[in-house]
């Protein structure tokens, strides 16, 4: 496939996360939003700014990037995985959780997207730390494994949602006891609590909550809801035994 037809970022937000309507109060959680973005979030910072603007589509926002931030940086993170690019904003928050000398590796499928992600981490000052690899993210992973990859020790999974259960099954082979593992965009809009929905977005963020249920290599596991100026949505959070 050329350059050219690859999906645009706006396409690849309809892709991941559908078409949705405006939720009941959404107006209040979007200035609630704007008063956090207002208050707590970085201002002036060009290499997450332009990511941002690259990302918006997708409902990706500071404070939920700030989130991010936070919760790897809890763990300390000398290596850090993430599935699904887009434009950079999530992998330069992450990154910025390493350690000193620490590693991020991010896997996108659209060659446009991860150049312009590579720019961002560069501009962002993680050109070093930060590596895109093109390609799908299925095709990746298990050469990943079967070279023999050192484990990680964040894992951030924000891909085609269908596939979910396959990037988890990946995910805890590239584990290793204590491993955060977290994926976006799981209650899409509450549709998460449909069981006979045909939406084979729905059906794989519900597969993948439930494999967190029932894999025994999982220690504990959570999914936290979140509501915004993008809507009603939220994050799954595993620990890994």
């Amino acid at each position: 496939m050329e350059n050219d037809q690859w999906p645009t970022i706006a396409e690849r937000a309809e892709e991941i996360l559908g078409n949705s309507t405006p939720a009941p109060g959404q107006d209040l959680w979007r200035k609630v939003d704007e008063f956090i973005v207002e208050t707590l979030a970085p201002k002036g910072d060009v290499g997450l700014e332009a990511a941002l603007v690259e990302s918006y589509e997708l409902g990706v926002t500071p404070i939920q990037g700030q989130f991010l931030h936070l919760l790897a940086r809890l763990r300390q993170p000398a290596r850090i995985l993430e599935i699904g690019t887009l434009a950079g904003y999530s992998t330069i928050w992450l990154a910025r959780a390493l350690r000193e000398g620490g590693k991020l590796i991010s896997l996108e499928h659209n060659p446009r997207f991860a150049e312009i992600a590579r720019q961002n981490a560069a501009t962002a000052g993680h050109g070093e730390s930060v590596e895109i690899r093109v390609g799908p993210a299925l095709d990746e992973l298990p050469g990943m494994v079967s070279n023999g990859e050192e484990p990680f020790d964040v894992i951030f999974i924000d891909a085609d949602k269908p596939n979910n259960p396959h990037y988890l099954e990946w995910a805890l082979r590239l584990s290793r006891p204590g491993t955060l593992i977290i994926g976006d965009n799981v209650v899409r809009g509450g549709e998460v609590i449909d069981p006979a929905s045909d939406n084979p977005k729905v059906r794989g963020v519900r597969a993948y909550i439930e494999l967190l249920a029932d894999d025994p290599r999982i220690d504990v596991a959570t999914v936290l809801q979140t509501v915004g100026s993008h809507g009603h949505d939220g994050f799954a959070i595993a620990v890994v035994r």
